[in-house]
């Protein structure tokens, strides 16, 4: 949930708007494949409800992850423009926030405050991510634990998580009740 709050943080009311507005809200079902391992996605996707594993099939589905209510999924080939390295599929029904690749690309083009925000909210994310598998490699501190990682953030960062969490609760209520 930690990662959606550093994305949320920085995106503005009417950027989740644009999100809920160009988004698509898709019921998954058990089992079946969100993202595919060295194949484009059309689309980067925000988890609603469920959860999802992130496998290498072609390492006989070797489980690096686990996915849940309020990840962000595909942000890194939507970053690099290169195809997954791993595949995404749902361990349970799941509802995801769909927003189209082509659609994203022409508002970043077109918005560069949106642009801005984005980006930086991807690198959060990112950021968060990497220090995570830091730590999981036994280096650094163990920042799974939400408090501990909050310890590292400035007040006002704090502030903004909790704005961040009122945003993700409100676009889960737009998008469930979509």
């Amino acid at each position: 949930m930690k990662k959606i709050l550093l994305f949320f943080s920085e995106l503005n009311n009417s950027d989740l708007d644009w999100f809920v507005q160009k988004g698509k809200r898709e019921k998954i079902a058990p089992d079946r494949l969100l993202i595919r391992e060295g194949q484009i996605s059309e689309a980067l996707y925000i988890v609603v409800s469920g959860a999802f594993s992130v496998a290498i099939e072609s390492q006989d589905h070797k489980e690096l992850a686990r996915i849940s209510e309020g990840e962000i999924v595909g942000e890194v080939s939507f970053i690099d423009t290169r195809p997954p390295l791993a595949s995404v599929r749902s361990l349970e029904e799941s509802i995801v926030l769909s927003i189209p690749r082509v659609q994203l690309l022409s508002k970043l083009q077109q918005d560069t405050n949106f642009s801005s925000r984005f980006y930086r909210a991807i690198c959060l994310c990112l950021s968060d991510r990497l220090r995570g598998t830091v730590s999981r490699l036994g280096y650094g501190y163990d920042l799974d634990d939400l408090e501990s990682h909050l310890g590292g953030f400035g007040q006002s960062m704090i502030g903004n998580l909790e704005l961040a969490e009122a945003k993700f609760n409100w676009l889960i209520k737009n998008v469930r009740g979509s």
